[in-house]
């Protein structure tokens, strides 16, 4: 009879993380490239109308080769920052063509001064939008949906707001609520009003010494989700918005403290 094998002894030397390959240099050379024309572009340096170096000028300045270059200007134009057009080159495109709740358009809003005008918009667009996603998700959310605010807000806690990954955990509590609305064109707007969120937290955090402690409106809103009140649940989160408007501003009256992270 074969006696039984006995097991092999667990290897004690810890197991070796696989890294994922790091990018080509000319991907990060062209995001990098688009970042600092797109910061300029909505920073005002660059005017709506107002035309582009050539491309051999404009590859030479930022010292990356012309591919580079073409791709920066094409990701611009995706995001309606810029647009090409014959004989006139590559021209900065008026501000109503901007995707202003792209993600990446946002946070170059934030890196700087962003203009007091499109910080009341954008909480405008909050005010519109989230209190009335939080009277839906109040009887639509599902257990599931739920269990993910609940972790999100788990995770502030934990975390705070200062921390990048406690902001990631906000930004969960906020998907998840408009996701739980079950309006496919509220939903729809998830990705650029949770990054919204989620830099001018960033922006608030960085900006204010001492901001305010924003997780107990936070956990009113979704208590009343919990709850199935509808109407509680749109009041809770007009407050929050509220606050987050009058923080903001606030923030931008105060002195930079360098770069902004936003979310792991």
């Amino acid at each position: 009879m074969a006696t039984p094998q006995s097991k092999p002894e667990p290897d004690p030397r810890p197991k070796r993380v696989r890294r994922r390959p790091p990018r080509p240099r000319s991907l990060r050379l062209h995001g990098t490239v688009a970042r600092e024309l797109g910061t300029r572009i909505v920073s005002g340096m660059l005017r709506p109308g107002e035309i582009l170096e050539g491309e051999i000028a404009a590859s030479s300045q930022f010292n990356v080769s012309r591919t580079a270059y073409r791709e920066a200007i094409r990701i611009l134009a995706a995001k309606g920052l810029v647009n090409s057009r014959p004989k006139i080159g590559t021209q900065v495109s008026p501000r109503k063509e901007w995707h202003l709740l792209d993600p990446d358009v946002l946070s170059w809003i934030f890196a700087g001064e962003p203009d007091a005008g499109l910080i009341a918009n954008l909480f405008e667009l909050r005010r519109i939008v989230e209190p009335d996603a939080a009277r839906l998700a109040a009887t639509r959310r599902t257990p599931e949906q739920l269990a993910r605010m609940k972790a999100g807000l788990d995770g502030v806690a934990k975390h705070g707001f200062a921390t990048e990954i406690g902001r990631c955990c906000d930004e969960e509590f906020h998907s998840a609520l408009l996701e739980a609305s079950a309006n496919d064109f509220i939903v729809s707007l998830t990705s650029g009003v949770a990054a919204a969120i989620a830099i001018t937290t960033a922006f608030k955090q960085h900006r204010l010494p001492a901001p305010h402690d924003a997780l107990p409106v936070h956990l009113a809103v979704f208590e009343a989700i919990e709850a199935g009140d509808a109407e509680r649940a749109h009041d809770a989160m007009a407050r929050l918005v509220e606050r987050g408007l009058s923080d903001t501003m606030e923030a931008r009256e105060g002195a930079g403290q360098g770069p902004i992270a936003v979310c792991c």
